[in-house]
């Protein structure tokens, strides 16, 4: 136990990096640590060990031996589903979803909430955090953090969101600042003391989960354009870091001019992405008005897969894959990124017809077919409140001792 210790010492300084590395999956096994952190096998051993002694990870000391392979079979690693969670939260203009998630992405467990969104931002963050610790309670689970997902541009680090149109609040709503109120509120800490609590744009954390744990892996430059429950956005991951801009509102790309002549926006504009290629667009240009019933997203999505023979909805299909592929050629033009993942009824648009969009973006990017990027689905559900999670993993991931036993252990 000694020898270990002293190696510990030596790596500690590599707890985080290795258990990033198991929780997006890039380390199944401790040979690939090894190699990952460029230690030593012992010491690559003992920050294992750590991690497993703080409940972080699980080590798999009796490997099998896949048939054919060469050498000395090595420990497997894998979070431990057991250990501690995050609380993760989604509001959206149709009411909000909060979320209890594990390392490694996975959702522990979940609950919808309210289906109308108060104007008051303090009665919603409330409500979301009441049902966080219901969860909490249930599951008996430890938290050590929470993160929120906003439809709105975010300001950091302050945590403002500075256009939340979608829900009726008020611009420059101090998100995170009610968001913490109602988590000390509600009693909810970690380990050694209050948790940290985290807001970002919705599909900025969709990206940030999508190349961590989804569609987006092992991309340098990731472009994400989805759909929300009301209107359109984007975000860019280049080299596994989220690109924000000067102060967190880069990649407002909902507010792109795709029809000139089309509908009017609520940034002033005319025919933005944001108005022009979202649910109620769909629902609207199919000749269907929408019911409430079931959310905008459920609506268009039932729509489109089961009424996709309809000419109506065919129409307004095609004509919102022209738009938005011309939207996706424009920021290839500007950013060329090396993959696009699309999400929300995009996702559905680009199922239901694969050939017409990627047609669109290739032919109207400047490098054409020849340098034609890829299009794919998002791949993960829920990938908003996963990375509102990612948001409040971070500090763990960057330091767990820090967060789970500051004394050194």
């Amino acid at each position: 136990m000694t020898q270990i210790r002293t190696r510990l010492e030596r790596g500690r300084g590599a707890l985080g990096p290795a258990l990033a590395l198991v929780h997006t999956g890039r380390a199944p096994t401790r040979a690939v640590l090894t190699a990952e952190l460029g230690v030593t096998r012992a010491t690559a051993g003992a920050v294992a060990a750590e991690l497993e002694a703080l409940g972080l990870i699980r080590v798999d000391t009796r490997p099998t031996v896949a048939a054919g392979a060469q050498g000395r079979p090595s420990h497997r690693l894998e979070v431990d589903p057991d250990g501690p969670v995050v609380l993760a939260a989604q509001v959206h203009s149709d009411g909000f979803r909060a979320a209890l998630v594990g390392l490694g992405g996975r959702i522990v467990a979940t609950d919808p909430g309210c289906v109308i969104v108060d104007p008051d931002p303090a009665q919603v963050l409330g409500e979301v955090v009441e049902t966080g610790a219901r969860l909490l309670e249930r599951t008996g689970r430890v938290c050590v953090g929470a993160g929120l997902a906003v439809p709105s541009a975010v300001a950091e680090p302050e945590g403002v969101a500075l256009n939340p149109m979608h829900l009726a609040w008020p611009a420059g709503v101090p998100v995170r600042e009610r968001f913490t109120e109602q988590v000390r509120r509600h009693g909810i800490a970690g380990p050694v003391g209050p948790v940290d609590c985290w807001v970002g744009n919705d599909i900025n954390l969709a990206a940030l989960a999508e190349h961590r744990h989804g569609g987006g892996r092992g991309a340098a430059h990731l472009l994400v354009v989805a759909t929300g429950h009301r209107g359109v956005g984007g975000a860019l991951v280049v080299d596994g870091r989220l690109h924000t801009g000067s102060s967190g509102l880069a990649l407002e790309v909902g507010h792109l001019t795709v029809n000139p002549q089309g509908r009017a926006c609520h940034c002033g504009g005319r025919g933005c992405l944001d108005v022009e290629v979202d649910p109620l667009a769909f629902l609207r240009e199919a000749g269907r008005e929408p019911g409430p019933e079931l959310s905008l997203p459920a609506q268009a999505r039932e729509l489109l897969r089961r009424k996709y023979a309809d000419p109506d909805v065919r129409r307004a299909a095609d004509l919102l894959i022209d738009r938005l592929g011309l939207g996706l050629a424009g920021l290839v033009n500007v950013l060329n990124p090396d993959r696009i993942l699309l999400g929300g009824l995009h996702r559905d648009l680009l199922e239901a017809d694969p050939e017409r969009l990627r047609s669109v973006v290739a032919d109207r990017s400047l490098w054409g077919r020849s340098g034609s990027v890829p299009v794919l689905p998002c791949t993960l559900d829920f990938n908003s409140l996963v990375g509102a999670a990612e948001l409040a993993w971070q500090p763990l991931l960057d330091d767990p001792l820090a967060v789970l036993a500051p004394q050194g252990g």
